[in-house]
């Protein structure tokens, strides 16, 4: 077996040989797509900089690249926002999830093996406490966890690249789902998954997975 310092040395190099813009775009990434930063929260470049302890130079192209994928708003006097959805916009996107999620889930099903699906079921006995804390970027983290875990089997890049962009748009808007009445449904909805996983049911899967990744986001319709 590897050493276990070794490997931590290892990664260590690796985020050393990384670009600047390159780990600071993935930081400001993560932290969007997880509903860390409210929407229509504000940032300046000079202010992601100090933060992030870059120069300028890394600031905006990280940002640069995240205003092209969705994820951030850029004005024409340089002022830098996540995006407020509007309700085609929720609509839209809504409608890519129905799309993406139950191919990528048909298509992982194959492959979910016993190991997947027990993963899968600590990740939502993990969400059911996080929501009992009333930790909700936790929530968002860990039901976004629960999907991968899953998507990764179908072996499809591109198409989880082009869901993980949704992902990315919808993350400060995620967070709003957080609620005493969506408690029970999250968790409700990811046991009908994990049925279907289990019993090798490819359209249950679908229904499921196609149920769940809709029904929250209808309730941000304003």
């Amino acid at each position: 077996m590897p050493d276990a310092a070794a490997s931590v040395t290892e990664r260590g190099q690796s985020e050393r040989r990384t670009p600047n813009h390159e780990q600071l775009y993935r930081r400001l990434r993560t932290r969007i797509m997880h509903g860390a930063v409210e929407p229509g929260q504000a940032m300046t470049l000079r202010g992601i900089a100090a933060e992030f302890g870059v120069s300028m130079t890394p600031a905006r192209e990280a940002a640069r690249r995240l205003v092209a994928e969705g994820a951030l708003q850029s004005s024409s006097s340089g002022r830098i926002t996540t995006p407020v959805l509007s309700n085609e916009r929720i609509e839209e996107l809504a409608a890519l999830r129905a799309l993406l999620e139950p191919e990528l889930a048909s298509r992982a099903l194959p492959r979910a093996h016993g190991a997947l699906i027990d993963r899968m079921t600590d990740i939502n006995d993990q969400i059911e406490r996080v929501l009992g804390h009333g930790d909700a970027i936790a929530y968002v983290r860990l039901n976004l966890d629960f999907h991968r875990n899953l998507y990764l089997r179908a072996q499809a890049p591109a198409m989880l690249a082009l869901a993980e962009t949704v992902w990315l748009q919808l993350g400060p808007s995620m967070r709003s789902l957080y609620s005493e009445s969506r408690r029970a449904v999250v968790t409700e909805s990811h046991s009908k998954i994990l049925s279907a996983l289990r019993a090798g049911d490819e359209p249950g899967l679908r229904v499921a997975v196609r149920a769940d990744v809709t029904s929250g986001l209808r309730m941000l319709l304003s």
